[in-house]
């Protein structure tokens, strides 16, 4: 098997930096801020974004993505790999503004940009093609043989949702137009560059970079020193250094960074390599299973591809159970779309507002208030969903190690979307982590050579693995009326819905692993498949578990003696006050002898003293809330219920090597 290179980005922050010298021989330098070096990055990104977009605005036509999507050249030659010398072999170079001065590294890096952009146009430009040339008259229903027409039309790989949603955009188009669109160019405008600098497409007279020890990188690139650099002096060598995470390793290659400045600061996508192989196809005997859920975000079964072809199963399900951070994701989207009401009538009432009477202070200082609050609102929901993702793909891979899988089955919900439920069942579908979580799995199995297969998710909750036939879906076994949570079939199944789905999906991978093909991007799916039943592994008992003593019983024999535990249980009553004796060394007085009792208590102690016993609360103490099965101080969310990874054997299983989410 050919090897190949795992590439991971690491998201720092540069704070300052140093201009002057050069990488090789320092010379004078001086301080820059972290404001004025991200005004100078701006700069760069703003000179890259203007040539780029200029390109793609000169090549926005159907004739030149053609030639772009053919791969040769004029010259009868095959289109280089790298973006910008294709660009250069069809001769459509970048140029830089009248009167700027721009070096020949940063005219590549702006011709990367237009490339990778064109390309992907390209792209859309065949399914488009494809759905023109086979336009139905009704698209909302294709019969039989107009969907047949489609698919022989459109580029291979393409899915039902990249079909659905251009049907759309052209469906649109209609409306308004009252005809087809000639081509992707008539159908959407030309598609903007972003506001960065992808040093990646530069070479050593640009960038630089260094390892400074195992914790931190130095970065030098040139940047204009002015917004219009008119000659080559107005360019200067930077040095800043950043900090790496903690999960960098430190032997691994760093690669060439891109820049993107935003808010003051720099950030830094340092990308960094680690050797790896890619896992064979098929010829797996241990897998798992994988269910997505709303609730329950990742639901797992282990199986085994049995000696006969028959896939047998573990009755213990593996759940990532994040209910308590789906409500609070809940709770965040509403709140964004109530600021968002907000921020539409304010608005709105402030450009309603006539030429000569301007707006108030407080209601632009307001609506400057809410627009900030708004960006605040989605920042969290994007980074606790991201949270969310990779922490359920590290539990995911962690268990697939710990029991041996070599394969994870994962159904492919790249069609699904909330329709023809409720509001907010649509909502949640919607902002759902599905393909964050799916890039997860695959970024995290690809480190410990497992493999992540797709396979088609129709018919996994409405079927039952044991024989095949429609399940029953009920609330629980004790209900039978119609609900979500548990699946029963007339066979004798009775469990988890997410569960049975997960064991289906297992067998539809173990039992179809011919079928498994890889894509374009490096995904490997399995489209056609055959459902295959499933049985059960007989539960083996563990190894600290006993049998107990059978007691006899026979009225022949001498009762035996009962042995009894060497602590004895006292009673929490009261004891007599006879059984109390005098204190020996007690005082004599006036008064007499104090009888045998209880101590008085005093109202307000001054130094702490001891209760007597019908003084003690006898109610249990009240603690914090823990939650089952999972560590307080581990993981990012304290309301997440997690199985714990464990062997085989069902010990504890410590995954050393693994890298931690933070």
């Amino acid at each position: 098997m050919a090897g190949s290179w795992l590439t991971s980005t690491a998201t720092c922050t540069a704070y300052r930096a140093v201009c002057g010298g050069k990488p090789d021989a320092p010379g004078v330098q001086a301080p820059v801020t972290g404001r004025m070096l991200a005004e100078r990055v701006g700069w760069l990104a703003d000179l890259v974004r203007g040539m780029a977009d200029e390109v793609i605005v000169a090549r926005w036509s159907d004739a030149d993505l053609a030639e772009l999507a053919g791969g040769v050249g004029p010259d009868g030659r095959r289109l280089p790999g790298n973006g910008w010398m294709a660009l250069r072999r069809l001769g459509w170079g970048a140029v830089p503004p009248a009167g700027v001065v721009v070096s020949d590294r940063v005219r590549r890096i702006a011709e990367e940009e237009a490339a990778r952009v064109l390309r992907l146009a390209c792209h859309r430009r065949g399914t488009v093609a494809a759905l023109l040339a086979t336009w139905p008259a009704d698209p909302s229903a294709r019969t039989g043989e107009e969907w047949s027409a489609l698919r022989a039309a459109l580029p291979e790989g393409t899915d039902s949702a990249t079909v659905r949603n251009r049907t759309r955009q052209i469906t649109g188009y209609i409306g308004v137009h009252g005809r087809l669109p000639a081509d992707l160019c008539e159908l959407e405008g030309p598609p903007a560059v972003a506001r960065q600098v992808s040093l990646a497409a530069a070479d050593r007279q640009q960038v630089v970079v260094d390892r400074v020890d195992d914790s931190r990188v130095r970065v030098w690139s040139q940047l204009p020193v002015c917004a219009a650099p008119a000659s080559y002096r107005d360019w200067g060598w930077h040095a800043f250094e950043v900090v790496l995470p903690a999960i960098v390793p430190a032997e691994v290659k760093v690669c060439s960074p891109t820049l993107r400045p935003r808010d003051g600061k720099v950030r830094v996508d340092l990308p960094w390599q680690t050797p790896s192989t890619r896992p064979p196809l098929d010829g797996h005997t241990r897998a798992l299973g994988v269910d997505w859920g709303v609730n329950t975000l990742l639901t797992a079964t282990v199986a085994d591809l049995d000696q006969d072809g028959s896939v047998v199963v573990q009755g213990r399900p593996l759940r990532f159970d994040a209910t308590g951070v789906s409500a609070k994701l809940v709770r965040l989207r509403r709140h964004r779309e109530h600021l968002n009401t907000k921020v539409d009538q304010l608005t709105r009432l402030r450009d309603g507002r006539p030429a000569y009477a301007p707006a108030e202070a407080a209601l632009t200082a307001k609506l400057v208030l809410l627009e900030a609050e708004h960006s605040a609102v989605c920042a969290r929901i994007r980074h606790l969903n991201k949270a969310l993702a990779w922490s359920a793909a590290r539990w995911l891979v962690d268990h697939a190690t710990a029991v041996g899988g070599t394969v994870i089955y994962v159904e492919d919900l790249a069609t699904l979307e909330g329709r023809g439920g409720s509001r907010s069942l649509n909502r949640r579908l919607s902002g759902a982590v599905r393909g964050t979580v799916f890039t997860a799995i695959a970024h995290l199995a690809a480190k410990v050579d497992t493999a992540v297969v797709t396979v088609p998710a129709r018919g996994t909750s409405s079927g039952c693995p044991r024989c095949g036939g429609a399940v029953k879906h009920v609330k629980t076994p004790q209900r039978s009326v119609a609900g979500y949570r548990w699946a029963t079939c007339p066979c004798g199944l009775s469990m988890d819905r997410d569960h049975a789905a997960a064991q289906r999906i297992a067998a539809r991978g173990l039992a179809n692993q011919a079928n498994t093909r890889r894509g374009r991007n490096g995904n490997t799916a399995i489209r056609t498949v055959t459902d295959t039943p499933v049985r059960h592994r007989t539960r083996r008992p563990t190894r600290t578990a006993t049998i107990p003593p059978v007691r006899d019983r026979r009225k022949t024999v001498p009762t035996p003696k009962q042995t009894r535990p060497a602590t004895v249980k006292t009673s929490r009553l009261l004891p007599l006050r006879r059984q109390v004796p005098a204190p020996a060394d007690a005082p004599s007085g006036s008064a007499g002898q104090r009888p045998a009792g209880r101590t008085p208590q005093e109202t307000n102690p001054s130094r702490p003293v001891s209760q007597v016993p019908h003084t003690v609360p006898t109610t249990a103490p009240r603690h914090p809330h823990r939650v089952r099965g999972a560590a307080l101080g581990r993981g990012f969310h304290r309301h997440v219920h997690a199985t714990p990874v464990t062997d085989q054997d069902g010990s504890a299983s410590r995954m050393s090597g693994s890298p931690r989410i933070a």
